[in-house]
Parts: C-alpha cells; sequence; structure tokens
C-alpha cells in the first residue's frame, strides 16, 4: 500500500501540525465569535496541545514509535472521556454539575491555575452546558469528541505500523 512508503516521522509531523492546527483554529474561533471557553474545553484545547508535542517529539526520535504512539492514544482516550462528558453535560443540562459551582476538581483546579499563568490561551470563563457554537449541527464539544476518537484511531495505526 502507497501510505506504508511515508515516513513514520511524517505522520507524527502532520498529527503535531493538525493538533496545533486545532488549538489555533480553537482560538480564533473563540475570539472571532467571542465565546467563552469552560474549564472542560481548556482542559480539551491542554490535551490538544501535549498530544501535538508528543507528536513533534516523536518526530525528532522516531525510534521510540511505540511508546509515542501508546502516550499519544492515552491522552486522545482522556480527551474523548473529557469530551463525551461534556457531551453528556450538553445533552442533559438538568442533570449535570455545573462546572465551578461545587468544590473545584484536578481539572478545574489545573485549568484555573493555567489560566492565571497564560490567560489568554488558558482563561475559562464559559459554562459547560452551554453550546455557544455549533457546526452541522454539532457543538465543539462533540467535534472535539470526534477528533479525540479519530487520533486514537490514528495511534492506533502508527502503533501497529510495521516497519
Amino acid at each position: 500500500m502507497p501510505w506504508r512508503d511515508i515516513p513514520v516521522r511524517a505522520w507524527f509531523a502532520t498529527l503535531a501540525l493538525g493538533t496545533l492546527g486545532l488549538v489555533a483554529f480553537g482560538m480564533e474561533l473563540q475570539q472571532l465569535f467571542r465565546l467563552a471557553p469552560c474549564p472542560l474545553c481548556i482542559f480539551q484545547r491542554l490535551l490538544y496541545i501535549v498530544i501535538g508535542l508528543v507528536a513533534l517529539a516523536a518526530v525528532l526520535l522516531p525510534g521510540g514509535r511505540l511508546l509515542w504512539s501508546a502516550m499519544i492514544a492515552a491522552l486522545a482516550a482522556g480527551g474523548v472521556a473529557v469530551a463525551g462528558y461534556q457531551t453528556w453535560m450538553q445533552a442533559f443540562p438538568h442533570l449535570a454539575t455545573e462546572c465551578g459551582y461545587s468544590d473545584p476538581n484536578l481539572i478545574e483546579r489545573l485549568v484555573d491555575w493555567l489560566g492565571m499563568q497564560s490567560p489568554s490561551l488558558f482563561l475559562a470563563t464559559g459554562f459547560c452546558t452551554s453550546r455557544e457554537w455549533e457546526f452541522l449541527g454539532l457543538s465543539m464539544a462533540n467535534w472535539s469528541l470526534l477528533v479525540f476518537a479519530g487520533i486514537v484511531g490514528y495511534a492506533a495505526l502508527l502503533f501497529m505500523r510495521k516497519d
């Protein structure tokens, strides 16, 4: 198959550009439509950044393909869980405890700390149950769930690749 002829570095570079590009796109949407990201949105942004950085490390050290692929798959699986939870919160807001109304959990504390360090990138000002932006009937959390699931599959293909 022709895709097997593409070097592993190119696959990781594509993933890095894709995830970091998604962060840039999300931040542009935030500015353009004056969206207020919630703590779960910011945590997903952080996961995309970390996945992108791990993929960049894999470009520099492609010999650890199995390790990098497993790390990316684990991070993306965490993204699936977070985006899935936010999708549930948006579908059933009357059943969900809104972010910020109870004692902050680990994610909320991390996001608060990051927001103090770099407000333009990590400041959370919105509510997790709001669907401020939709495209083709799906909220940003829905799209993020699909993208994270795609990254899990992408990482699995990189893991199973025979060089």
